[in-house]
């Protein structure tokens, strides 16, 4: 998963990570976010919203970011800026 991202930004807390944003872009169109995550003990200080950012200011202006989320995460993406869409589409894994 990691050798496949082209844009992963990290937090760090001295020498343990504690956050993660992994990324697939095409730097103009879209920004696919695959994952945000923040150790437990980390999480509600910024960490996630941090990465956010992050990502959008490297994606660029004109690129816009997407996600899918899990269902535990659903009421956290508005709360830092992602509009819920109604227009996607998806062919579920298999396996």
């Amino acid at each position: 998963m990691y050798d496949h991202s082209n844009l992963v930004i990290t937090a760090w807390d001295g020498d343990t990570l504690v956050g993660v944003a992994r990324c697939i872009t095409d730097w103009c169109w879209s920004c696919y976010l695959a994952d945000l995550a923040v150790q437990p003990g980390y999480q509600k200080e910024g960490i996630g919203k941090k990465l956010i950012e992050l990502t959008k200011e490297k994606a660029g202006d004109e690129t816009m970011i997407l996600l899918l989320s899990v269902p535990t995460a659903m009421t956290y993406y508005p709360k830092v800026g992602f509009t819920k869409e109604d227009r996607s589409f998806a062919i579920h894994r298999t396996k």
